[in-house]
């Protein structure tokens, strides 16, 4: 078995655990943030927030994004610089440290994973934490290979590998927040497929200004004008419209107006701008829904 001497002791620490120490003050304020979130995100809605701060959950994540790529980033360039002068690193020094961390490390991670796929925030703190991980196994592993060949190139191929893991999931968490942000229609709405459905409720004939969008994770919303014929039953229509949405899209949170043709030509109320779909209808018959931008 290879001894240890004192030049070896004082040899550089692994690229991997380099890049974990590199974290550790991001992964404090990251997770402290997540929990800051949590708790903030509760407080209910004031005059000035109707909506209450749902969002803070949505803004956390987005930051612990950042954080991630940065060091998504920095583990990176370690690692192209330790393929291009691959250091001596003590083997048994490394392989302890990283047990130890890797032992702290999935007891976090247990505890955020069955909230990781619910929450954005959450999946923000799972990731630090899913990256202290891997980066924990990596450098387990490289120690294995430095004590048993001295292959020097193991300890920055794994913290390239744990680098290159992290980043796309980094970046799809900060997509996901951006969308969130910017009222994206939340992922997995077809909102095609919610006009066609939305049409066919007997009474309704067409529909304009439909927008899907996300307050916070688990938590979608839906307003949107429908047309009904003259004497249609209003909370008839209603009724299906919230059943429809609550059953095919799981969106509960539904604000609908109920128009008929005449209130329609009445209100004359054109669409958001710049906003698409704008209008839909029943084809099978003529509308008289106003258009935007058509001569009077």
């Amino acid at each position: 078995m290879p001894t240890i001497d004192q030049d070896r002791l004082s040899g550089d620490e692994g690229g991997i655990v380099a890049g974990q120490e590199a974290d550790r003050p991001g992964d404090v304020l990251g997770l402290a943030m997540a929990l800051a979130a949590i708790r903030f995100a509760q407080r209910p809605a004031t005059a000035g927030k109707t909506y209450g701060f749902y969002r803070t959950e949505i803004l956390a994540a987005l930051v612990n994004a950042v954080l991630l790529l940065a060091v998504s980033g920095y583990i990176l360039f370690e690692a192209y610089g330790r393929f291009k002068e691959p250091p001596d690193v003590p083997s048994i020094p490394l392989l302890v440290v990283a047990s130890i961390g890797l032992a702290i490390n999935l007891v976090g991670a247990r505890m955020l994973m069955a909230g990781a796929g619910e929450s954005l925030n959450v999946r923000g703190a799972f990731l630090e934490v899913l990256g202290d991980v891997l980066g924990s196994v990596g450098a387990i592993a490289a120690g294995i290979i430095l004590l048993t060949t001295s292959w020097r190139y193991a300890d920055p191929l794994f913290a390239a590998a744990v680098g290159l893991f992290i980043l796309p999931r980094t970046w799809k968490l900060m997509k996901g927040a951006l969308d969130v942000l910017l009222e994206g229609t939340p992922e997995g709405v077809d909102v095609s497929a919610l006009q066609r459905q939305l049409l066919a409720v007997p009474g309704i004939i067409g529909l304009h200004d439909l927008h899907v969008w996300t307050v916070t994770s688990g938590f979608m919303a839906m307003s949107g004008h429908v047309l009904v014929r003259e004497g249609e039953d209003r909370d008839r229509v209603l009724v299906e419209v919230r059943n429809l949405l609550h059953e095919g899209f799981d969106i509960d949170h539904v604000t609908v107006q109920v128009e008929t043709e005449r209130l329609a030509e009445t209100l004359q109320q054109p669409c958001f701008p710049g906003t698409t779909p704008c209008y839909a209808e029943d084809t099978s018959r003529e509308s008289v829904l106003p258009r935007v931008g058509a001569a009077p």
